[in-house]
């Protein structure tokens, strides 16, 4: 077996029973929140690791479909942008959660895509270059957009400025997406060997890096997470739920085709929870980032049935989506 194809298993592997491990190191948090709280420090560090993994997987094609199809793009792009965060603040007025945890809801909510809706959409058969495309946009422009939600959103009740988050968003996420872009662009120049194997390893690498981001934000709220239990559980479902039901809306009511609205579902509805984590943790405190860790696990869960969903509809129709397996060959 070549090192390549190692790599690639291992991977697939990683990625594929991903929620497992989340599902297994939360509870082992909650029981002994010692062995996984001296992690804190390094949730900015792994954050930037799985920017940095996301930038690989990127090349200038990517931004070229930006170009090739504008309207759909945009139409994911401005529904996450606008849905997400009032949705956000809605909940928090509704369910009453304190400002120190609400801050965390809306942090969700105002934060971009991750890289778990470009997996969903592949799983689910959407079109993958679309959704690989609006992730790029809001997270290109996640440190205006972010900022201005949050500074708009809980202005009274935060002490951080605009330019402070904007700042911790361009060196968390924007810095390392872009060296990741220009070390993959040289690799496939004049080390495409080297190449290949970075993008089959860094899926493992990611999931280590968000495991751990996970592992230690429950271990520093257990206490928080015993008492407020279900209203925060509840916040987090909810939230996750009306963004992967108003982005499918949205895009067939745009008439997007359905491979198109089923990637418009997963890109407003899976949040870069990661980069929530780590702006609360660096600005807001433990209780910040409760409710986006939380979201990490629940949206882990949620994406993949919504996946699944999707495609037994195709295999109960008779064929795959034909939209789903073009994409899927960018």
């Amino acid at each position: 077996m070549s090192l390549q194809t190692t790599l690639e298993r291992i991977g697939d592997v990683t990625s594929k029973y991903f929620v497992l491990w989340v599902v297994a190191v939360a509870p082992l948090a909650l029981y002994s929140p010692e062995t996984f709280t001296p992690i804190a420090p390094y949730i900015t560090p792994l954050l930037g690791i799985i920017m940095l993994g996301m930038g690989l997987t990127l090349t200038p094609a990517d931004f070229r479909r930006v170009v090739e199809r504008p309207r759909d793009v945009f139409v994911g792009a401005a529904s996450q942008w606008l849905l997400m965060p009032l949705f956000a603040y809605g909940l928090v007025a509704l369910l009453g959660l304190p400002p120190e945890i609400g801050i965390g809801l809306i942090l969700v909510g105002a934060a971009p895509g991750g890289t778990a809706s470009n997996v969903m959409t592949y799983l689910g058969r959407g079109d993958v270059a679309l959704s690989v495309t609006i992730t790029t946009v809001t997270t290109v422009a996640a440190p205006v957009v972010m900022p201005a939600w949050i500074v708009l959103l809980a202005g009274e009740s935060i002490s951080v400025t605009f330019a402070e988050m904007a700042a911790s968003i361009v060196q968390v996420v924007l810095l390392p997406v872009i060296s990741g872009l220009l070390l993959r662009y040289v690799l496939d120049r004049y080390a495409p060997t080297v190449a290949r194997a970075g993008v089959s390893i860094f899926p493992a690498v990611s999931v280590v890096a968000i495991v751990a981001i996970i592992a230690a934000v429950v271990g520093l709220n257990v206490t928080t997470i015993l008492s407020a239990g279900l209203v925060v559980l509840l916040a987090v479902v909810l939230h996750n739920g009306l963004g992967l039901g108003s982005g499918y809306g949205i895009g067939r009511a745009s008439g997007m085709p359905e491979e198109r609205a089923r990637t418009c579902a997963f890109e407003v509805g899976l949040q870069n929870s990661g980069l929530a984590v780590a702006l609360a943790t660096a600005h807001f405190g433990a209780s910040a980032a409760l409710i986006p860790a939380l979201f990490s696990v629940w949206h882990n869960v949620s994406g993949p049935a919504l996946a699944t969903l999707f495609s037994r509809m195709d295999d109960d129709d008779g064929s795959a989506s034909e939209g789903g397996s073009a994409s899927t060959a960018d």
